[in-house]
């Protein structure tokens, strides 16, 4: 059942076994995908300016989608269709890349990964504003248990301060939910990888002047993490992430598959441990079988409207 589907009508619409776990699985490689976007941007900040490297991934991926288009020979969506498709560029292709890698210059990776957990439970309100869907109320307890361990983590992670990233952080939470939402509505009626395609050609012209213009003021100084950073926020991230995550969305229902995303912060602080060497606090394992209880305790109840 797709987002659109719960908003139109009013009797309850069971998701098909094979159809719940298949965009499971997908929202799931999204959220790996995802997971990995921080670590990778703090790689590319070794080489690339945050303005420059915002544009160059926006860039690199419209390149690889323009080339999937055509060769798909994709028609162009009607144009009931833009202004959604407006919305997911503004808030998934260029606002969302943009407050996170501005906050990454003075947050760690980690503290940011848990700030931005309460992701899942931003997007589940605003579909539900958007959409008109109706969770029950067992969802919206396990939704809220895990934004608090989230809350709770990322307060204990920072001291109990705030650090200056944290309102870039808190306006990417905002402008990326309503481009989920916008774009989980959309890849019920058109393919995901067309909805991310689509929005990443749509905001190409501004990334080119963007780029331009950064590219100027920004010193560039190539290294091999810088490199690899880039070609995974770019292909990764923001192509076969979005490709998989809207189509896990679709299958699935966005504030279902949103929760799913409360394992990213803990995957990322993995990841940031992993290749960053940022130091993890002892409360990580319990904080991940914390959330994971509540990921389970969502998908169980999602289904049932």
């Amino acid at each position: 059942m797709t987002a659109q589907d719960s908003a139109t009508r009013s009797t309850s619409i069971a998701v098909a076994p094979s159809a719940g776990r298949s965009g499971t699985l997908l929202a799931g490689l999204g959220v790996v995908a995802f997971s990995l976007t921080f670590p990778s941007t703090v790689w590319g900040l070794e080489s690339f300016g945050p303005w420059s490297l915002v544009t160059l991934r926006s860039l690199l991926a419209a390149l690889i989608a323009s080339g999937v288009l055509l060769a798909g020979r994709v028609p162009v969506p009607d144009r009931r269709h833009w202004s959604g498709l407006a919305v997911v560029a503004g808030g998934v292709v260029i606002g969302f890349p943009l407050l996170t890698t501005l906050a990454l210059q003075t947050s760690t990776s980690s503290h940011a990964a848990v700030v931005v957990g309460l992701l899942p439970l931003t997007t589940a309100v605003l579909s539900s504003l958007r959409t008109g869907t109706r969770p029950p109320r067992t969802f919206w307890i396990a939704a809220l248990a895990g934004a608090a361990v989230v809350i709770a983590f990322t307060v204990q992670q920072s001291g109990g301060a705030l650090s200056a990233g944290d309102l870039y952080l808190f306006g990417a939470l905002l402008v990326c939910a309503a481009g989920y939402t916008e774009g989980g509505r959309l890849a019920g009626v058109m393919p995901g990888w067309q909805v991310i395609g689509w929005a990443l050609l749509l905001a190409a012209p501004l990334m080119v002047a963007g780029a331009a213009v950064a590219l100027s003021f920004e010193p560039v100084r190539l290294t091999a993490h810088g490199v690899i950073g880039l070609v995974w926020v770019a292909v990764g991230s923001t192509f076969v992430g979005l490709y998989v995550w809207y189509r896990g969305m679709a299958a699935i229902g966005v504030p279902r598959a949103s929760q799913l995303q409360l394992a990213q912060p803990l995957l990322t602080l993995v990841w940031s441990f992993l290749l960053l060497g940022e130091e993890v606090s002892a409360a990580a394992p319990v904080a991940a079988v914390a959330v994971l209880v509540c990921i389970a305790a969502t998908q169980r109840s999602g289904g049932k409207r």
